[in-house]
Parts: C-alpha cells; structure tokens; sequence
C-alpha cells in the first residue's frame, strides 16, 4: 500500500467519524459520507453568486441531503464515471433562512451588482413571476440538488450553454439555439438523471428533484455547518 492510497483510508475514516459525529434531522446525511468523492461547491457560501454575497444558512462548505436523495446521486455519480466523468453540486439542501435572505434581496430593486452576469436581460422586479426564485424552495426540503457534469480528469464542468444560476431561457432545458455539443451535454445530464428517479424544472437546466421525496411537504431551516 503506497502513501496516497494510505493518506486517502485514513482521511475517510477521519471524515466519516467527523460527520458521524454532526447531529442532523432524521433522514437526511452528509452526502461525502455516502460519495467521497464528490465535487462540490455551494455557490451560496460563497460570494459568487446572483446575490453577490454569502447567503444566510451556509456556514461551511457541505452537502447536505436526505439519505434517499444521496443514494440516489451515487448511482448517477458511479455511471457517469464508467465515461470519465463526475457530477459537480452547486447546491443541494438550503435553510428556508437562506430563501428568506433572497427574499430580502429582492425587494432591494436598487441592489444590481450581479446583474451582468447571472440575469443581464430579466429585471430584478420579475425574478419571482418569472420563477428563478421562489419564497418556498425545493431545496429547503433536502431532496432538491444543482449540478452539473465535469470531466474526470480535469474537473471542468462540461459546456451546458449557460452557466449555473443563468436566469434566462438560454438555461430553459428546451432551448434551441445550442451547439451540437452543448445540446449533447445537456441531454447526457438530464438522461441520466431522469434514469435514477430525478425530475428537472424546464427553465434550469442544472436543477432536479428526487421523485416520491421523503418530505414533500415540510421546509427545513437548520443551518449547514
């Protein structure tokens, strides 16, 4: 056993005994104790985001889920790796103080500083009709994840067209105007997805919800930490 291989067992049982030992609501894990492997970045409790800033709820940097949804993801994440590939989450369980925070946000119609990159050609005013955002969130009842594909070696996310929290209908799942490869990684994703019980939204390419949920109807609001 070289040192890589023994630094790797040993940082994965040091990880799962840290994460054993977070007290989290009945049903609902660390998603590394069940994909170790997994990329992710929560754009949330980072400033790179529609916002422009660290969003209420997010006090470190992992993912959370109900078991069923992680369960779910190891099975996309061990068929993309068959290619080489790996999914990339950019969130997945968000506090309902987190969509309080967007919600407050958006009443500031002065406060635009994202507006050149995550919505340039939407008016703040409309982001709620228009559904971008919502005052109850999916996501707030842990079955909810965005993400995307990246390349398995490199780990850098696969062309989609738009980038994630694009709001636009160049993120609409059904827009035409695409290259053929843009066209083919967004089908990819959305193919195996839908094969492992994840329905999409049709205006965010990068957004699935697990089907038959187990908290269909309540929101959660325990921070992530």
């Amino acid at each position: 056993m070289n040192y890589k291989t023994l630094l790797y067992i040993v940082s994965f049982f040091l990880l799962s005994f840290t994460i054993q030992q977070q007290t989290l609501p009945e049903g609902f894990v660390y998603v590394k104790s069940i994909i170790p492997d997994l990329d992710v970045e929560l754009r949330y409790f980072t400033t790179n985001n529609f916002v422009g800033d660290t969003i209420d709820g997010y006090e470190a940097n992992r993912l959370i889920l109900t078991k069923a949804t992680a369960e779910k993801l190891k099975l996309v994440q061990d068929e993309l790796q068959e290619q080489n590939l790996c999914l990339k989450v950019y969130d997945g369980y968000r506090p309902q103080r987190a969509v309080n925070n967007f919600i407050t946000w958006a009443r500031d119609l002065n406060d635009t500083i994202k507006k050149s990159q995550f919505y340039p050609e939407a008016e703040k005013r409309n982001l709620f009709e228009a559904g971008y955002i919502a005052s109850r969130s999916g996501h707030s009842r842990g079955s909810t994840i965005d993400l995307t594909i990246i390349d398995g070696q490199t780990g850098v996310p696969l062309d989609m067209g738009s980038p994630f929290d694009y709001f636009g209908k160049e993120s609409w799942i059904a827009h035409e105007p695409l290259t053929d490869l843009q066209k083919q990684n967004r089908q990819l994703l959305q193919t195996v997805m839908l094969k492992h019980n994840f329905r999409n939204y049709s205006k965010e390419w990068w957004h699935f919800t697990l089907r038959w949920e187990p908290f269909p109807k309540t929101y959660f609001d325990f921070e992530i930490e």
